[in-house]
């Protein structure tokens, strides 16, 4: 990958967007993580305005610290970034004294935990509309794509996504090109929804390297028989999640009305 180029590449389309729309710039949020680093690393490089927000809910402190670190820096090194702080964890809290919890432990927790980020897309949108931003997306390639690995209408509800078309590896290529902090640099990935320091590795089952090899794989048209040990599990988990995530990564169904009922 020719980094430098990319970063050109995206940094142009995002200033050439947000201009075409009328927009004044873009609102991230920061979660510690390497793909909210990157991104709102590109689109302060635009010049346009960026207003990066950190959103705990429950928090890991680890998660905590390594946001408020990268936003620091990032303020220190543009002029047209600005920060702010918006604690959901009450929020959270008050949403679930008004709801019932019905069904098995875990899928109560998924529920929360989808709910936590759409909290924090809320919190988005409306900075966004406040100050006339557009929300960066911070989701890569294999998540958006690949393992369908984000939740719909949270960390999927976006306005446009600079780095999509990017795998986790090349993520960190450019992370490093930025100058990313090296603490977020060294992170395990994490989504940072249940309060803990549980990885998307330990939730997926796989590491990214092995979803990229998987998708790769499954783009090349291969099947499970193709594999056998630690590749045929992993490109199991990788076809799992990809059937089972393609409602978020596809269209929403309409229902068509034929003509002849009109």
């Amino acid at each position: 990958m020719q980094t430098e180029k990319v970063v050109d590449h995206i940094v142009n389309w995002l200033k050439d967007y947000a201009t075409k729309a009328g927009l004044n710039g873009f609102v991230v949020g920061v979660s510690g993580g390497i793909d909210s680093a990157v991104t709102s690393t590109l689109c302060a490089k635009t010049g346009l305005n960026v207003l990066c927000i950190e959103m705990p809910i429950h928090q890991a402190q680890s998660h905590v610290t390594r946001a408020q670190e990268h936003m620091a820096l990032l303020e220190s090194r543009y002029s047209n970034v600005s920060s702010t702080r918006t604690d959901l964890t009450p929020v959270f809290e008050k949403f679930k004294t008004e709801i019932f919890f019905d069904g098995d432990q875990a899928t109560v927790d998924m529920a929360l935990a989808n709910t936590r980020a759409r909290l924090r897309m809320t919190t988005l949108y409306y900075y966004a509309g406040l100050y006339k931003l557009l929300v960066a997306g911070t989701g890569n390639k294999v998540e958006d794509f690949g393992v369908g690995f984000y939740t719909k209408y949270g960390d999927g509800g976006v306005d446009l996504s600079p780095i999509a078309d990017l795998v986790k590896s090349e993520v960190y290529k450019i992370g490093e090109f930025l100058e990313v902090p090296e603490s977020i640099m060294k992170a395990f990935p994490s989504d940072g929804l249940f309060g803990d320091t549980r990885s998307d590795e330990d939730q997926i089952g796989a590491s990214y390297p092995e979803l990229e090899w998987a998708m790769k794989m499954d783009e090349e048209g291969k099947t499970a028989n193709n594999f056998s040990g630690r590749k045929l599990i992993v490109f199991k988990i990788y076809k799992r999640l990809n059937t089972a995530n393609k409602h978020k990564m596809t269209p929403i169904p309409i229902c068509e009305i034929p003509n002849d009922f009109n």
